[in-house]
């Protein structure tokens, strides 16, 4: 039976991911999607208006992979240079079929309304922009309050967009805004507790499209692109452990959508690392006790992430414990021996040939003949199999033109 996934979950997944770069708030995507719905709403835009609106909106931001980015987007109104995660965004979705409808929404959506009017744009489009822009600068003024402080101040933060009407934000869409905003049921609808149920309600309503293999493959090379933009030092890390992946794994018999779904798995493995401060993962330094911690956590926030996805076998498994040890020594879950899946083994090699064919903060890429001693350490201490670093040595010349390339 040929593998398929709802188109929603994908959506929701890169979501998840890109919302890890908030480090500490991991709700902006959904708040944002909640409230432009509700304008909508109030605008009476259909069904398919509607749920155009809300991926777009899930998916805004998909377009920002460091935490200096994110720190801008939190703390100005509008700022030099804050259309650099929009064209990104544009980037990584215009020629992802399912998706690539939204491509120009996501462009343009720290776009002034002002500005909008001067581009040849369908209307259509520069409405999505522009109310995401709206609700999306909301959510940041209103995440400077909390509870009681925030229901308070929002006839402030009312007032304040009112200044913008037709500069910022078009008129009829600050009109749906302050309309949708004066009752108190807009601003329950994004506590915490809310978020959940009007997102499953969302979902519920949703006409379903289900994508297949190529499409799946497709999402893990977006995630990639976003993980991989975390660091300049870690450039196509994600895509070279994919492809390194694939070959080894062919290399030992693994064939046909499983092996797919490894590559995919390879592909994703590091989702975890948006939540790391770009400062720790680019750091020349020793790591802390409590740092390391911290950058170990990485791999289980990625299983936690990939469980989202429906009918792809244990891939999130495989990706969560690329680095577990044959020893019991690794991590997240500390399993040993056979209790760790070949899958995740390849990816294991893979990522530890490939980081080490890398530029590092704290070092220069290493030539293979040195990285294959340090896999050979390895392997004598019963960190990784045998087999795969054998198939490695057998192969090394083109190994290192895979992950390095």
């Amino acid at each position: 039976m040929a593998i398929k996934i709802e188109l929603r979950q994908i959506v929701h997944a890169i979501t998840s991911a890109v919302e890890l770069v908030g480090v500490d708030d991991v709700q902006h995507a959904r708040r944002v999607s909640i409230m432009a719905v509700e304008c909508a709403k109030q605008l009476g835009w259909n069904n398919e208006e509607i749920s155009t609106l809300y991926d777009a909106s899930l998916l805004h931001d998909c377009g920002v992979s460091n935490t200096h980015t994110r720190e801008n987007l939190v703390k100005e109104m509008n700022w030099v240079g804050s259309n650099a995660h929009c064209e990104k965004g544009y980037a990584l979705l215009k020629d992802y079929l399912p998706l690539s409808h939204l491509a120009p929404i996501l462009r343009y959506h720290h776009t002034p309304w002002n500005e909008l009017q001067e581009i040849d744009l369908p209307h259509e489009i520069a409405l999505f922009a522009n109310l995401i822009y709206l609700v999306d600068r909301v959510d940041i003024t209103a995440a400077h309050y909390s509870g009681n402080s925030l229901m308070q101040s929002v006839e402030d933060i009312r007032n304040l967009f009112a200044q913008h009407r037709g500069t910022l934000f078009a008129p009829e869409l600050l009109d749906a805004f302050m309309a949708a905003s004066r009752s108190e049921a807009f601003w329950y609808l994004i506590e915490p507790d809310s978020i959940p149920l009007y997102l499953s309600e969302m979902n519920i309503s949703s006409v379903k499209c289900l994508v297949g293999l190529n499409e799946i493959k497709g999402f893990a090379r977006i995630i990639a692109a976003i993980v991989d933009a975390k660091s300049h030092y870690t450039t196509d890390h994600s895509l070279g452990v994919g492809r390194l992946t694939r070959f080894l794994a062919e290399k030992v018999g693994i064939t046909g959508e499983h092996l797919d779904l490894l590559e995919i798995s390879a592909l994703l493995h590091d989702i975890g690392k948006l939540r790391i401060p770009d400062e720790l993962l680019e750091s020349t330094a020793k790591l802390s006790d409590s740092e390391r911690t911290q950058m170990k956590k990485h791999s289980f926030t990625t299983f936690q992430i990939l469980k989202i996805l429906d009918g792809v076998g244990d891939m999130a498994l495989w990706a969560a414990q690329h680095h577990e040890s044959l020893n019991g020594n690794g991590y997240p879950f500390r399993n040993l021996g056979e209790k760790i899946p070949l899958e995740s083994r390849i990816i294991k090699v893979a990522d530890v040939y490939q980081a080490l064919a890398q530029n590092r903060p704290y070092r220069k890429s290493l030539p293979q003949e040195e990285i294959m001693t340090i896999l050979l350490s390895m392997q004598a201490n019963n960190e990784i199999d045998p087999e795969i670093v054998s198939t490695i040595a057998q192969n090394l010349d083109e190994c290192h033109r895979i992950a390095y390339c």
